[in-house]
C-alpha cells in the first residue's frame, strides 16, 4: 500500500501560488488555473502529498471558472469540513494525507451524475496522464480514467 505524507521538503519546493492555496486556504482567481481547459486523460493528485484525488473522466465544464469534477476517485483521500469564512457556509475540501485546502463542494453538480460539483484549485492539483499513471505507481486508477 502507498503511503502519501505531507513534508517539509516537497512543501518548500512549492511555488508561491500553490503555497499560497494549499497551505494558507487561498484561492485562484476565477479563470486563470493552469487544470481548467486541461481536456487530457489521466488523474489529478495532490500536489503535496501524491494521493490520488480525481479522474479526468469525472471533470466537466461547470462555468465556475475552476476545474470542476463530479466526484473523488478516492473518497477516504478527500475530507469535507465546514468552512464558515466570507460569512457564509460552504463545504470545503482537503486532501486527506496531504491536509491540502483543495476547494470546495457544492451540491448544485450535474443531477445525472450525482449532483456534486467539487470545485477545486489546479494550483492545488499535479496532472498525471494516463500514459504515465502506471510508471509513477497509480496504474490501479487506470480502469477508472477513460480516453479522451
Amino acid at each position: 500500500m502507498t503511503r502519501y505524507t505531507k513534508d517539509q521538503d516537497t512543501i518548500s519546493r512549492l511555488s508561491a501560488e500553490q503555497y499560497r492555496v494549499t497551505q494558507e486556504n487561498g484561492t485562484e482567481r476565477p479563470g486563470t488555473g493552469s487544470y481548467l481547459d486541461n481536456k487530457q486523460a489521466g488523474i489529478y493528485v495532490d500536489i503535496v502529498s501524491g494521493e490520488p484525488l480525481f479522474a479526468s473522466s469525472d471533470k466537466y465544464e461547470s462555468g465556475c471558472g475552476w476545474p470542476s469534477f463530479t466526484k473523488p476517485i478516492e473518497p477516504a483521500h478527500v475530507a469535507e469540513l465546514s468552512d464558515s469564512s466570507l460569512g457564509m457556509t460552504r463545504t470545503e475540501v482537503r486532501s486527506t494525507h496531504g491536509d491540502s485546502h483543495l476547494g470546495h463542494v457544492f451540491p448544485d453538480g450535474p443531477a445525472d451524475r450525482g449532483g456534486l460539483r467539487y470545485c477545486i484549485n489546479s494550483a492545488s492539483l499535479r496532472f498525471v496522464a494516463k500514459d504515465d499513471m502506471q510508471a509513477e505507481g497509480y496504474g490501479d486508477y487506470i480502469d477508472q480514467v477513460e480516453d479522451v
